[in-house]
């Protein structure tokens, strides 16, 4: 496996969030989701955590941890016209020995996104933010409610020092197994270069059933769903 064959979640979402195309959806809810996950060949434990915070704000967590990968990423965010708005992340993870840490600021005031911690200088900002702009984390909820409504699943992503236009495509549907039981599924593929992300949606669940990138025609990380709440 190359030094860049691994990409953490935050990366691996990344296909899916331009909420300048969403129209306002249902108020965000809180939950917690667990989920088995796949790193670098090793299984572990995955959990996506979206609680309320004061200020009508809401903070989405996400964590993988098995025994080469530890990731921990969360986003602050709160609403504006039915749109998830990113106000701050972190991203802090360990991959083999590497550990990374990187803390981003969404100053909406200035309409602007800045980047410190582990970067280079190229990548630490200002990017010029638009109104529906988000991060890559949050995809996992935008994807959701797309999905659902049936809208295009197609974003603009402000994320690690730059602005990026996203699609995924509705690859029809399949049977998949979630906690136990099989469920008819959406799946939803977004394909760059040599990067594959795959995207399962089932009914109800407010995140996705599974998630698995691959790169190099090999999958790199695997997140399968086993219950919410």
């Amino acid at each position: 496996m190359t030094k860049n064959a691994f990409h953490t979640p935050r990366l691996l979402l990344a296909a899916a969030l331009f909420g300048a195309a969403s129209a306002p959806a249902l108020a965000v809810e809180a939950f917690t989701a667990q989920y088995n996950a796949s790193a670098l060949g090793m299984v572990g434990e995955g959990q996506m955590v979206v609680a309320p915070q004061p200020g009508n704000r809401w903070q989405y967590t996400l964590t993988v941890r098995n025994q080469a990968v530890d990731l921990s990423q969360k986003t602050v965010f709160d609403e504006q016209d039915g749109r998830m708005r990113p106000l701050n992340s972190s991203d802090s993870s360990r991959l083999l020995i590497k550990k990374k840490n990187v803390n981003t600021t969404y100053d909406w005031s200035k309409a602007q996104a800045t980047w410190t911690g582990t970067i280079g200088l190229d990548v630490a900002g200002p990017v010029k933010l638009q109104a529906g702009d988000m991060d890559a984390l949050l995809v996992n909820l935008a994807i959701v409610r797309d999905v659902a409504a049936g809208k295009p699943l197609t974003y603009r992503m402000v994320e690690n020092g730059r602005a990026k236009a996203m699609t995924y495509q509705v690859a029809g549907k399949e049977r998949i197994t979630v906690g136990g039981k099989a469920q008819d599924a959406t799946k939803v593929v977004r394909t760059d270069g040599d990067k594959q992300t795959i995207v399962w949606v089932v009914a109800d669940a407010p995140v996705p059933a599974r998630i698995l990138q691959r790169e190099n025609g090999q999958d790199t990380i695997d997140l399968t769903l086993k219950s919410w709440r």
